[in-house]
């Protein structure tokens, strides 16, 4: 089978190492011609470009690209497609690019992986990234079943949990989870600067450790991917962040009362609770 990239960073560099050791062809397109250099010297793919009529070679094209640029690339991908060619996507939302991208090309399977790393970039892109992880498809009624299931056999070959749900599903569950954490670690390190004193500041910057590392990794990211999610997933982001607002001022109201009791019961009702997470 051959498998085409469009966008390789570290997922669809990520993607292509996987396939490639097991068999397949993999023919990657990117905008730059460097990546596409560095793609064929790692191993990545067994030929690249930055022209998408390479894509014409495909039976499954992965578009591996940031969300605002998947329904225009389809657009232009669409001419160089065979009848049978399923496309799919790794986006982080998932019903404004279905409801787009199906109208122009039926034989699309909404897609995402949820893996990934603090860095970017083909240099980025490392074997069995996927492994163990959860992989979202989110097919809609109108989309062919061959189509779904070619996906969700190759998102098994990475060893990926394959997951099915509506797009709507999806994006509500990502928001709690993925969009919300995002934010809220973004507001975290945006809180911390407010300190009006810079020598506290400073003193802070140097001892943080595991914990602000931790809570603080995924706000201090690509600055691109966070305007995304929220412009695509908007609805459900407020939503959330409504609720994380409120949540937020319940643990204020037991702090400003010194109103123990209550703060530690919440404590250990979220301690029980993050075990029921896929961590």
């Amino acid at each position: 089978m051959n498998i085409g990239i469009v966008g390789l960073g570290l997922i669809g560099g990520s993607i292509g190492l996987d396939l490639r050791s097991r068999g397949f062809n993999v023919f990657g397109v990117s905008s730059r011609l460097q990546t596409c250099s560095r793609a064929q010297a790692r191993g990545v793919v067994n030929e690249a470009s930055i022209h998408l009529s390479l894509m014409a070679a495909a039976d499954v094209v992965f578009i591996c690209t940031p969300l605002g640029s998947i329904e225009p690339i389809v657009r232009e991908l669409v001419p160089y497609l065979s009848r049978d060619t399923i496309v799919t996507d790794v986006g982080s939302v998932k019903t404004p690019i279905v409801q787009a991208v199906s109208s122009l090309w039926p034989n699309f399977v909404g897609g995402h992986p949820m893996a990934g790393t603090a860095e970017s970039g083909i240099e980025a892109a490392v074997p069995d990234l996927f492994v163990g992880r959860p992989y979202v498809v989110t097919p809609t009624p109108q989309t062919p079943a061959l189509a779904v299931d070619k996906v969700e056999e190759i998102a098994r070959l990475l060893g990926a949990k394959v997951y099915r749900c509506e797009p709507e599903e999806h994006d509500r569950a990502v928001a709690w989870i993925s969009h919300l954490p995002l934010m809220a670690s973004a507001t975290l390190v945006a809180a911390c600067d407010r300190e009006g004193d810079r020598d506290i500041v400073n003193l802070a910057q140097h001892l943080a450790s595991s914990g602000f590392r931790d809570t603080s990794r995924v706000g201090g990211g690509n600055p691109e991917l966070g305007v995304m999610v929220a412009k695509y997933n908007r609805e459900e982001l407020l939503r959330s962040l409504s609720i994380y607002r409120d949540s937020l001022d319940e643990f204020i109201s037991d702090i400003e009362a010194e109103n123990w009791h209550a703060l530690e019961h919440k404590l250990k009702l979220t301690q029980q609770a993050r075990e029921n997470y896929n961590l």
